[in-house]
């Protein structure tokens, strides 16, 4: 038990002194309590350092080296760590009350006794201060609305897209399905309900376009969710989530194959395009012959193709895969490309001077009268059948000819040659079919010496 005494009886076993001293009595210690300073006597203190004003525990007035004065309240929290040598201890704050003297003392002292009310309460301040300040921030950021998380994945995707064209498919989907019912809504709102309120109606009519909506509505979530805008499991998930209310996709919708030429078809095609002039009709033809994508084929630049060793080298960023392709030349393209003009970077423009089109190939089906038939990218589906089906090409050189990407981990991770010799091979015979009219009743068999018809 502490108190405080005058000594009365000198013979006392134990020290008493006055207020301001350490007192020790039955063995215990007190700390000793601060002079109450006056007003005056506040304003007149000026030496820097942490200056006790007595009236509250721990409050103090701070003066900095260049004079700068404000209210500290010292105290000691609940909390218990532990230093290096394992000894405990209690973690102590300094609390700021205000600068002095638009605080004035009896301001900081009212301050200071809210604050110690708090701390008998269990409360720290600070940690409360923090968490308030928390979760305002949060509800910030919760007030992020849907449209304004989609301007900034499209700008993410603008950015990795390869053509600007990609990026605005992004946005006109949004803009078009999802800003009418998920747009002004704060990301953190939006549920399951009001993802289906967006696809249903679309699911099954448009399907292949509800299910990129669907993607993109997910993506916007995702990136919501990773920059603290939301919490929870992303409503727009198909897997364990949508698809347990909505039907598949290739169940409700009928996949449409890209048009091609039956095999047979091919040499009579030909013929026909060979008789067209201009670069669409020469693009077209170049496209066949490499098995190309009709993108890679209108943008190739002479810097691109090496006509004495017979090859077009494509660089990663025009490559559906992000990888360099090169693709042997056989000797119908090497004719065709040194009748080509050369007044241009590009091998293939239009009569303005621009680069070709992909509905410029379209346009020429069409007045050909084989549009119905085929399609640009068909071709490729033509060539992968005569591969498949008239030659005996092992099935990862066909995909290499192709440029698909090997699906297999293991086998893409040792796979280090694009097997040039053996698709220079496969092209050369694939065009000399496609460019040669084919005798009635015959097979048109080319196996490829050496080669095993086998993916081993």
């Amino acid at each position: 038990m502490a108190f405080y005494a005058l000594a009365s009886n000198r013979t006392q076993s134990h020290t008493l002194c006055w207020v301001g001293c350490w007192v020790s009595v039955l063995g215990e210690t007190m700390p000793k309590k601060s002079k109450v300073l006056s007003a005056l006597e506040v304003k007149r203190i000026n030496a820097p350092g942490l200056h006790s004003v007595g009236e509250v525990d721990g409050l103090h007035l701070r003066v900095t080296p260049a004079g700068a004065r404000s209210w500290i309240l010292r105290y000691t929290t609940g909390e218990t760590r532990y230093a290096k040598s394992g000894k405990p201890y209690k973690v102590r704050r300094d609390m700021g009350l205000g600068s002095y003297p638009s605080v004035t003392l009896a301001m900081a002292r009212d301050k200071a006794r809210l604050v110690r009310e708090k701390l008998d309460a269990g409360i720290d301040p600070v940690t409360e201060r923090k968490a308030a300040s928390q979760a305002r921030q949060a509800a910030e950021l919760a007030r992020l609305t849907f449209e304004d998380a989609a301007s900034a994945v499209i700008k993410i995707k603008q950015a990795e897209a390869r053509n600007i064209k990609h990026g605005k498919q992004w946005e006109s989907t949004l803009a078009a399905y999802a800003y009418p019912t998920l747009g002004k809504m704060a990301v953190s709102d939006i549920e399951l309900v009001h993802v289906k309120q967006v696809l249903q109606p679309i699911w099954e009519a448009k399907t292949e376009t509800a299910t990129r909506v669907r993607q993109r509505i997910e993506a916007v979530l995702n990136w919501a969710t990773v920059n603290g805008h939301r919490s929870g499991d992303n409503p727009a998930r198909w897997k364990g989530n949508l698809d347990n209310i909505l039907p598949s996709p290739n169940r409700v919708a009928k996949v449409e194959h890209h048009r091609a030429l039956p095999i047979d078809d091919m040499p009579a095609f030909w013929q026909t395009l060979s008789k067209r002039t201009g670069d669409a009709a020469t693009c077209l033809a170049f496209t066949i012959l490499t098995g190309c994508r009709s993108g890679e084929a209108r943008g190739a630049t002479w810097q691109e193709i090496d006509l004495e060793a017979a090859t077009w080298t494509i660089p990663a960023e025009r490559m559906k895969a992000g990888k360099e392709h090169r693709v042997p030349l056989a000797p119908a393209v090497i004719k065709l490309l040194k009748a080509q003009p050369k007044g241009h970077d590009r091998v293939f423009v239009s009569p303005r001077g621009k680069p070709l089109s992909d509905a410029a190939m379209s346009a020429l089906l069409k007045r050909m009268g084989e549009s119905r038939r085929a399609t640009v990218h068909g071709f490729r589906s033509t060539f992968r059948d005569w591969i498949a089906e008239r030659t005996s090409t092992p099935h990862d050189i066909a995909e290499m000819a192709l440029a698909h990407t090997i699906k297999n981990g293991a086998e893409a991770a040792y796979r280090r040659g694009d097997m040039l010799a053996k698709r220079a091979r496969v092209m050369n015979q694939w065009a000399e079919f496609v460019t040669t009219p084919a005798p009635v009743g015959a097979e048109n068999v080319a196996p490829i010496r050496g080669e095993v018809a086998n993916n081993g």
